[in-house]
């Protein structure tokens, strides 16, 4: 079943004096969709979301909710609701004040917001914590009190603006999950924006990829780390080898190369008419190491290896190029290799992209 359309934006692009910090960028987001905003510091998307929540105006192009134009809409009159990366939260108020203040502000009488903030203190599991104040909270549980008062009015969308970013690892894990799961409780809208792709991987539906002020690609997160439109998004998206190759044939979507190592390998393209000059990309995990091996076998020389606890990443050199190895540890680690060893490494056609310069 088709879902509505909760944000369009369209051909928006935005200038700071001669800086363009967005170059017409078009999209849709989806009614109950959890879309993440994704790219490198100075990429555009806080200033695209600043525009969605009213704080920036375009200077060109058109912002939709629900259907209407919302650029001349003041924030407080747009039903979209921001989460911020420092929480915004009033420290003289109790928990409850602080999520009833909004409420007040919108003229819900006082049954209706005393239900509304039990309801979001439930859904946030904060319920015996609602007389307390701001400064007698973790971090993550400010985070869970900051979510609880932007979901409060019900709005059509909320947008976080790196709402993560501040907590520790193990918080900034265990908060993704809450996150996802708020978003599928409540039906609203997320709009989420973060550098960190592995935040983008774990809980979108879809990833929007930003760099340069302009989008590089739209899709779901297998889609964009499995098949990148190009190579920035290949390059930002995980890790990977470029391997410079000669384009030999162009067909559809594959490309026939031949690869420094002497091999000529067909693989999927991306960008590509013709032959000539490309790049191309192999992800660390899809090369396998002796017996894990298949496909195109490389013989190579252990250079470096970095051990990260479940994996090991090895810097293999075959014919002058150095690929980055990533392999899973077995339970006894036994069969680790050490620099200076040689190896014989493989990877299959399928698991490589050929890319445009």
């Amino acid at each position: 079943m088709a879902r509505g359309k909760a944000v369009e934006v369209y051909n928006v692009s935005k200038s700071f004096g001669t800086y363009q910090a967005l170059d017409e960028v078009s999209f849709t987001i989806h009614e109950n969709e959890f879309f993440t905003l994704l790219g490198p510091s100075g990429c555009g998307k806080t200033t695209l979301l600043r525009m969605i929540a009213g704080f920036e105006s375009p200077s060109e192009g058109a912002i939709l909710l629900s259907g209407q134009e919302i650029e001349t809409l003041p924030p407080h009159k747009r039903r979209v609701n921001t989460v911020f990366q420092s929480y915004a939260l009033f420290p003289h108020m109790t928990l409850a004040q602080n999520i009833a203040f909004g409420l007040e502000n919108l003229g819900w009488d006082r049954k209706r917001r005393e239900a509304r903030v039990a309801e979001m203190l439930e859904l946030v599991h904060m319920a015996p914590f609602a007389a307390r104040r701001p400064a007698q909270l973790s971090g993550g549980q400010r985070q869970r009190i900051a979510l609880a008062r932007a979901l409060a009015p019900e709005p059509k969308v909320l947008l976080l603006d790196e709402p993560l970013s501040a907590l520790d690892l193990k918080l900034r894990q265990a908060m993704r999950d809450e996150l996802r799961s708020l978003q599928k409780k409540t039906g609203i809208t997320f709009i989420f924006v973060t550098h960190d792709q592995e935040e983008a991987l774990d809980m979108s539906d879809r990833i929007c990829v930003l760099g340069n002020g302009r989008i590089q690609q739209i899709g779901s997160p297998s889609e964009i780390y499995e098949d990148p439109a190009n190579r920035f998004v290949a390059d930002f998206i995980g890790e990977t080898n470029f391997i410079e190759t000669e384009v030999l044939s162009v067909q559809g979507e594959m490309a026939r190369v031949r690869t420094p190592f002497g091999l000529e390998i067909t693989a999927r393209q991306k960008g590509l008419t013709g032959p000539g000059p490309a790049t191309l990309s192999l992800r660390p995990e899809k090369i396998g190491m002796e017996a894990q091996a298949d496909g195109w076998m490389l013989e190579g020389t252990v250079s470096g290896r970095n051990y990260m606890g479940g994996y090991t990443h090895y810097t293999v050199d075959v014919s002058g190029q150095s690929l980055r190895v990533s392999r899973r540890n077995s339970l006894s680690h036994a069969d680790s290799y050490a620099p200076g060893q040689p190896v014989t490494i493989g990877f299959r056609e399928d698991s490589a992209r050929v890319l445009a310069r």
